[in-house]
């Protein structure tokens, strides 16, 4: 019997947004993977640590997932760290990779997933809380009411978008150009929120356009609401 690799969202931060089947795979497995050269950096292991203790005597497994432009690169690596992930599988051993937030949503996994079932392997994806919607939490905002649509974009500041749609916008992946996109924001004449490394001690949260900083970090989450007068 092959071993099933699971995709497993531990939360945005908060340790204790992680979910009691997340808790449990855990514990019920020897073999956790993460996304990194090193596991124990990973903010998913530590976020995992924090609720898990006994992880710290797992099997823990690296796996390399570049962020770079350089397609070739990408799909080699991702294609060394299926690979790695099989070698476990194929001795019948659970494989339980940890990611921040929930693993259908820009998830690194989701690359080695494609990989795993198209070479015959089960996997099974464990949902947890995503960004967006901790980062509405923490705002005290409903992300959607009524008929109202959500719009999910990420680096927005490549599509010239004028985020002139009906709903709300949550717009991820754009803090190396924050300041391309605050005009964005400022043009579309909506109501602009944001919260950084959400749920994390070092969180941050702004309540307009004009509060976010240019040098916004990476776990930056912003929320373009429609005004209302």
């Amino acid at each position: 019997m092959k071993g099933i690799a699971y995709g497993v969202g531990v939360g945005p931060g908060d340790p204790e947004f992680m979910t009691q089947k997340a808790i449990r795979l855990i514990r019920e497995n020897n073999v956790i993977a993460v996304a990194g050269k090193t596991a124990k950096e990973a903010v998913a292991y530590q976020i995992a640590a924090a609720v898990v203790p006994e992880i710290q005597g797992k099997e823990l497994v690296p796996v390399y997932m570049p962020m770079v432009k350089n397609r070739d690169l990408i799909d080699v690596e991702h294609q060394k760290g299926a690979k790695l992930l099989e070698s476990y599988l194929e001795k019948g051993q659970n494989v339980v990779y940890i990611t921040l937030g929930d693993p259908t949503i820009y998830c690194t996994f989701s690359y080695l997933q494609h990989i795993l079932e198209k070479d015959g392997y089960t996997v099974e994806l464990v949902p947890g809380i995503t960004s967006f919607c901790a980062a509405a939490a923490r705002l005290n905002l409903p992300l959607a009411e009524w008929d109202e649509p959500i719009h999910v974009i990420p680096a927005v500041h490549k599509t010239n978008d004028a985020l002139d749609q009906p709903g709300t916008y949550v717009l991820m992946k754009s803090a190396s150009h924050m300041q391309e996109v605050k005009e964005m924001l400022k043009r579309s004449g909506r109501d602009v929120s944001a919260v950084e490394n959400c749920s994390m001690e070092n969180e941050k949260v702004y309540r307009s356009v004009d509060e976010i900083p240019d040098d916004a970090g990476y776990f930056s989450l912003i929320i373009a609401k429609e005004h209302n007068d």
